[in-house]
């Protein structure tokens, strides 16, 4: 079992920064792929970005040049700066880890409004 926690949610203004991250626990070392999903009220869950075991990272569309995906091995922790935030990146956020299970965590609510 692979436990996950995110922090760093919160609100911000347009054109503001926020930090996620994600602390895993528990069978760690069965996982490869750490990723950052968010769902917008009414729309399905997105995928945001994705950093595998070797380093490689995969963005989408809606956030490469301003959001980067981050890896600490040691640390068992994975975040997501977030920069340039616009109010289309209003949603909750969750973490995601896979190998040979799917876990998810919680999620955490960002929120980017004037």
């Amino acid at each position: 079992q692979v436990q996950l926690v995110e922090s760093g949610g919160g609100l911000v203004q347009p054109g503001g920064s926020l930090r996620l991250s994600c602390a895993g626990s528990g069978s760690i070392f069965t996982i490869s792929t750490m990723s950052w999903y968010r769902q917008a009220p009414g729309k399905q869950r997105e995928l945001v970005a994705s950093i595998m075991s070797g380093g490689g990272r995969i963005y989408a569309d809606a956030v490469k040049g301003r959001f980067t995906i981050s890896r600490d091995n040691a640390k068992n922790t994975v975040d997501l700066q977030m920069n340039s935030l616009k109010p289309d990146d209003t949603a909750v956020y969750y973490c995601k880890a896979a190998g040979i299970n799917v876990y998810w965590g919680q999620g955490t609510q960002v929120t980017v409004s004037s």
